[in-house]
């Protein structure tokens, strides 16, 4: 049967979730996060799975009404604009007693998921550190909007360093401590029609340190608004050796040894292999019942350590 999708959000869900759902052989419907009368009239209709792609100040009103309806619902992280949002739609979608997912896609990319079972074969030993450099343009010359707006549940901890956690959380267990220092280096930009400046109030950079439960460190150091783009680095370092990932390879070092070296995803590509392994899975499920993960609470177990990094950053 062909599941039908209703996409609420007209940025990531037009210029990424839409091309990926009708990829898989969905029908879609995309709408406006800010019509909700459309938005009330397609939940309000048949239909197999809600996906939230509304900035974060708007999830918990989008969850909320496809809950009311008894719809699955699919959300994007950073799941509301803190952990209390986040916590009220985990308990309503467990009321629901509805399925749910969080868009954690990259949990999905090929270098991360060869990584990861890298790591559980023990190909590197005990891990030890993980290191993520993103060091991107990709926002420096953007217009404001809620990206950019504390209050709306903007900033690059959410935008990115979300997936950073839940990276840890997935790979890891859970976060003892952590330590973390925002800048904001583009201070004021102009609005849509590029007459008013506005004041930027969240962070387009972050660095963090993270401690593990269970000994593992890691370090993350990124930014929007660089000058100019830098090629992404991921290491991962054992007792026994080291995974290092860049330019679209991921290569397994060992002492004494030649290295492996396995290609990854297209550099050019980085969204379009996750979310096309990540959604078939969200379908197969809406297909069998059968409960799958990242869901609801992983999006709350991240959205309590991003409140932790924003309070570390504040103090």
């Amino acid at each position: 049967m062909r599941a039908k999708v209703v996409i609420i959000g007209t940025g990531f869900g037009r210029y990424a979730m839409a091309p990926a759902y009708t990829a898989l052989g969905c029908e879609v419907e995309l709408l406006s996060p800010r019509d909700m009368t459309n938005i009330r009239r397609a939940i309000e209709a048949p239909c197999d799975l809600v996906s939230v792609h509304s900035p974060p100040f708007m999830h918990v009103e989008h969850v909320a009404l496809a809950l009311a309806n008894q719809r699955n619902v699919l959300c994007d992280k950073p799941f509301g604009r803190n952990a209390s949002e986040a916590r009220t739609m985990l308990d309503q979608a467990t009321a629901a007693g509805v399925m749910h997912f969080l868009n954690f896609e990259f949990r999905f990319d090929p270098a991360r998921a060869k990584m990861k079972a890298l790591l559980d074969q023990g190909a590197i030993g005990a891990p030890l550190h993980f290191s993520c450099t993103l060091l991107s343009a990709l926002a420096r010359t953007r217009p404001h909007g809620w990206l950019f707006d504390r209050a709306l549940g903007g900033g690059w901890i959410g935008a990115y360093a979300s997936h950073h956690v839940d990276a840890l959380h997935w790979l890891f267990g859970d976060i003892e401590s952590v330590s973390c220092r925002t800048r904001i280096d583009v201070t004021s930009r102009p609005d849509r029609n590029g007459v008013e400046n506005h004041t930027v109030t969240a962070e387009d950079a972050v660095i963090a340190l993270f401690r593990m439960q269970n000994g593992v460190t890691s370090s993350l150091d990124t930014t929007m608004a660089a000058p100019v783009d830098l090629p992404p680095q991921t290491a991962l370092l054992g007792s026994e050796g080291a995974l290092y990932h860049a330019g679209g390879e991921l290569v397994l070092r060992r002492a004494d040894q030649e290295p492996e070296r396995f290609k990854s995803a297209s550099p050019g590509d980085p969204l379009g292999p996750p979310l096309a392994a990540w959604l078939a899975r969200v379908l197969e499920a809406l297909a069998t019942g059968a409960a799958i993960t990242p869901d609801f609470s992983d999006g709350l177990r991240c959205a309590e350590v991003l409140d932790r990094m924003r309070d570390a950053a504040a103090g």
